[in-house]
């Protein structure tokens, strides 16, 4: 989970770890978020949209350019959800896009359906 607000990364968190039963690495940053994903090779990438440094479709870039990164199913977050958007997040190499707010209890099924094409 990548995002630079700390509310929202403890939400994901919380959520994703009792609702979903799944392991949850944080990242404050894009930067931080390519390294951790380098160590781990996380399952799935939840990325934060609007950050500063490096936002989230640069980061997601570098991700698809990485040899070592580019099969992880990314999927973006945020609040801009308008279709043309959403298009151009999918032409990057997204998987799918979760519009903020989002519902917490259903977060994992979600994130399920978009990486299993659902």
């Amino acid at each position: 989970m990548v995002d630079d607000d700390q509310n929202i990364r403890r939400i994901c968190q919380v959520c994703l770890t009792n609702v979903g039963k799944w392991q949850v690495i944080l990242a404050a940053s894009g930067y931080e978020g390519l390294e951790l994903a380098r160590k781990e090779a996380p399952d799935v990438i939840l990325l934060d949209v609007m950050m500063p440094g490096m936002d989230g479709p640069t980061t997601l870039l570098k991700l698809r350019e990485d040899e070592q990164l580019k099969h992880i199913p990314v999927i973006l977050m945020t609040a801009k959800v308008q279709p043309q958007e959403v298009e151009q997040y999918t032409r990057l190499g997204a998987s799918g896009v979760i519009s903020k707010p989002f519902d917490p209890l259903t977060l994992p099924q979600e994130i399920k359906k978009l990486v299993n094409g659902a």
